[in-house]
């Protein structure tokens, strides 16, 4: 655990290694109800980040470059638009979508494109529509649904045309943009794979066999890369998991407040990082909140928690990731809030 610690960068070391202290200092009770709620945490997220570096790693050995910006409409704001779409027929949670972006990214998606469909895709989607619904039973579930999707999509397509305006330093990390300044290689055997050169030119493109084991090779790397962020956030959603319950009391208190009430259920979804695949099952419970604050709830969950944080670090810029939590917080919480006055008066 040390050792991989000792990998990463300065910051994310610094945070892996006061969270591995704090536990360390935990009573052996509270230790037991870390590694249970970790565990938890990890076993539902986990399936989610293989399938999402799986697709990324077909992506990155089957799909040609410039081919999704193809199928995309000239016009940016229409791109951005249908973007915001892909979720519906390409449906993933929101721990599998980082690998699968920056695969994407690679192979020639605009940038506003893949940022709003990383944003839409967890909540536009019939799986995370159908648990809405299910979920909200008795509690106006057409409309919670209905409001979730439309809600979800504006926001990602906002930050969308926003993103398209900004230089791709702003936005991305420079390791990343580096690749993209850089010619597709095509994947090849290479002599020591062979074991040794029998005098072939093997810079052609393998088929069959080939580009699977070429696939999965690129799977495993994104995999092992997403992996370690993710086990971090986990590891921090945990330990806050664990010493959240002292403060039901005062959570319930604010739930009267139109402006503090979803401002402390988006703090809420953002420690617990829930799957926005069943985040509605929590939401539906939290009976003293209003309509509007259980939206801003299952809104900003999906789109900026605790494991997200360092997920999003493996593509974007520390510094864009802080100005996009503080947008989605604002601007959700005050759509919400909005929404939910233009409903009552509606009725």
């Amino acid at each position: 655990m040390l050792a991989t610690i000792d990998c990463l960068d300065g910051d994310t070391r610094l945070t892996a290694r006061g969270g591995w202290a704090l536990l360390a200092a935990m009573s052996p009770d509270s230790q037991q109800d870390f590694a249970l709620a970790f565990l938890s945490i990890l076993f539902e997220g986990a399936p989610f980040i293989l399938l999402g570096t799986l697709a990324s790693g077909f992506i990155d050995v089957y799909l040609p470059a410039g081919t999704m910006d193809r199928f995309l409409p000239k016009n940016r704001t229409r791109a951005v638009m249908v973007a915001g779409l892909l979720g519906a027929v390409f449906p993933v949670c929101e721990c599998a979508v980082v690998p699968v972006i920056r695969r994407l990214v690679k192979k020639g998606l605009p940038v506003s494109c893949a940022l709003t469909y990383m944003l839409a895709a967890p909540i536009v989607n019939p799986i995370t529509a159908l648990s809405t619904w299910k979920a909200f039973q008795g509690q106006n579930a057409g409309m919670m649904t209905c409001s979730r999707l439309l809600l979800g999509f504006l926001i990602a397509v906002a930050v969308g045309l926003i993103v398209s305006r900004l230089p791709l330093a702003a936005v991305l990390k420079a390791k990343l943009i580096q690749s993209l300044d850089q010619p597709e290689k095509p994947h090849a055997h290479s002599e020591h794979e062979h074991g040794e050169c029998c005098g072939h030119d093997h810079s052609h493109e393998p088929d069959g066999d080939g580009r699977l084991v070429a696939a999965f090779r690129s799977a495993m790397k994104d995999f092992v890369d997403v992996a370690v962020y993710f086990s971090i956030g986990v590891t921090i959603t945990a330990l806050f998991n664990t010493g959240i319950a002292p403060g039901a009391a005062w959570l319930d208190s604010l739930a009267g407040n139109e402006a503090a009430a979803p401002a402390a259920l988006m703090a809420l979804a953002f420690i617990l990082s829930l799957c926005s695949t069943s985040d509605a099952f929590i939401a539906a419970t939290l009976d003293k909140f209003s309509w509007g604050a259980k939206l801003a709830f299952l809104t900003f969950g999906p789109m900026m928690d605790v494991k997200l944080i360092f997920l999003y670090q493996t593509v974007l810029k520390k510094r864009f990731i802080v100005l996009l939590g503080l947008g989605l917080f604002f601007a959700i919480g005050g759509i919400s809030v909005f929404w939910q006055h233009l409903i009552y008066q509606a009725k």
